[in-house]
């Protein structure tokens, strides 16, 4: 996020009434933002932090003070580096609770078999991780390992189905929903794809806050922290959906490469045509707001690109009508 700018909160308050200022400042705690001077709170330039501020300004001038929210950049990188890493030092202190909690739990479950109270307990302990994930600005290693610790805890209450990988999609993954962070961008769309060719080609798709939201009954989740398929070790959702169900045709492992490369940036695979792919993605940003349409605007995209590597899509057709997407929280 090192390229990204900076949300300013300034505000005056009134010495009454005495509950105003223990009010901004536990709101101002509770949105992860640090303060650069008395009056003056800061927190990185997202529409998440932004909606934050300006409730807290609103909150601040219904009281009878004065706030004002503003976008701002610091001349020179010092100050965004020690910004950068004063986020990540409230971040490590905000995980360090939820790692012990989830190491403790992790260690009782290898232990010994545990019923109904062990997965109200992990319940507990995802909405822990989830708060603490959502003021992790900066994705710290700290936020990494927690969601390490919540994919080992799940897998021990969760074991695999008896039934083979290749059976699971048609018995226990057709006619689902599919939920995932609104906003999609590479590794999200690649996957929405991927459960319509390859899993559902029915599949419908609700969309949830960004930092995640609550998964019905019956529903699929992917791409956020806790999902059915998310990152998995080095692995983006998509490669971790494709080993899961063994999809093994030559075509995808190109594409996956593609996606991981993209969404992980880390070179691991050096693919050069990830530049174009990329501006594809942001071309479907720009055009289309909406997360439903541009689900919908990205599959023939990535049916082309398969078809590029060799690939080919069953022309499949879904026995209901295909106006896909649902919304929600």
């Amino acid at each position: 996020m090192s390229g990204f700018g900076w949300l300013l909160l300034i505000h005056q308050l009134p010495p009454r009434p005495l509950y105003l200022r223990a009010q901004v400042r536990r709101r101002l705690a509770q949105v992860g933002a640090l303060p650069l001077k008395n009056s003056v709170y800061v927190l990185p330039d997202t529409p998440e932090c932004l909606e934050d501020f300006q409730w807290i300004a609103q909150e601040a001038a219904a009281g009878g003070g004065e706030a004002s929210v503003c976008r701002a950049e610091f001349a020179g990188s010092s100050v965004a580096v020690e910004l950068q890493w004063r986020f990540r030092e409230a971040a490590a202190g905000r995980f360090a609770p939820v790692k012990a909690a989830l190491a403790k739990r992790l260690t009782e479950l290898r232990r010994r078999k545990s019923g109904a109270s062990a997965a109200a307990a992990t319940t507990r302990l995802q909405r822990m991780a989830d708060e603490a994930m959502r003021l992790d600005f900066f994705q710290s290693d700290d936020g990494r390992e927690v969601q390490t610790l919540m994919r080992a805890i799940r897998q021990l209450l969760q074991p695999p189905a008896k039934t083979s990988a290749r059976e699971t999609p048609g018995r226990e993954l057709k006619g689902r929903v599919w939920v995932t962070r609104r906003d999609p961008h590479i590794d999200r769309l690649a996957t929405a794809w991927l459960i319509r060719r390859f899993v559902d080609p029915a599949a419908r798709f609700r969309f949830v806050d960004p930092a995640g939201g609550p998964v019905r009954a019956g529903e699929k989740s992917f791409d956020m922290v806790g999902a059915d398929f998310t990152h998995e070790g080095d692995r983006c959702s998509f490669e971790t959906m494709c080993a899961r169900l063994s999809l093994k045709d030559p075509a995808l492992a190109q594409l996956a490469e593609i996606v991981h490369d993209l969404d992980l940036k880390d070179s691991k695979f050096g693919r050069p045509d990830a530049a174009g792919v990329q501006r594809l993605v942001d071309g479907l940003s720009a055009s289309h707001a909406d997360s439903s349409a541009r689900v919908m605007a990205a599959l023939p995209i990535f049916d082309t690109l398969f078809a590029s590597f060799g690939g080919r899509v069953s022309p499949q057709r879904p026995k209901r009508k295909a106006g896909t997407a649902t919304r929600g929280r």
